[in-house]
């Protein structure tokens, strides 16, 4: 089975980073399993953005969870989406659902969830989940493997 790539700009070629997640292009190919329920994980466990406040970079592992329908979020393309985030300043709670929320508008999936483990800042780690709702009936959903925040020791 053959995946149709002839509409995206970034696969196969050099791409500079985007400077912005506004400016930075999701793109989404046929999802050839469209009638099958399944869940597609991506995890950034170096995930970076920077605080607007004091401009130091926070750092983040953030897993993406979602079901499918007729579209598949092209894998470089996130990539570089994610990787804008590494000049941009917001809190956590912005950047993890602006995530969500965006991938969501982009794929219109059966259903979404992003969980956000970020690291402490000023000595408080910040875990942050969103979701588009109930998971479909009958989904595997394996946990997302991230522990909560133990410190060293």
């Amino acid at each position: 089975m053959t995946t149709d790539t002839s509409g995206l700009s970034q696969l196969g070629a050099q791409t500079a980073q985007p400077t912005s997640p506004e400016t930075a292009v999701l793109e989404r190919v046929p999802n050839p399993h469209a009638d099958s329920l399944y869940v597609a994980r991506f995890t950034a466990p170096e995930f970076t953005s920077l605080c607007p406040v004091t401009g130091q970079p926070d750092f983040a592992h953030i897993v993406i969870d979602y079901v499918p329908g007729d579209w598949l979020v092209e894998s470089k393309s996130l990539k570089m989406y994610l990787t804008s985030f590494r000049n941009h300043g917001a809190f956590h709670e912005d950047c993890t659902v602006a995530i969500g929320k965006r991938l969501t508008e982009l794929l219109a999936p059966q259903w979404l969830r992003i969980g956000g483990y970020w690291y402490p800042r000023g000595g408080i780690p910040i875990d942050v989940f969103w979701q588009t709702g109930a998971p479909p009936q009958g989904l595997w959903l394996p946990d997302q493997g991230v522990p909560t925040y133990r410190g060293r020791g």
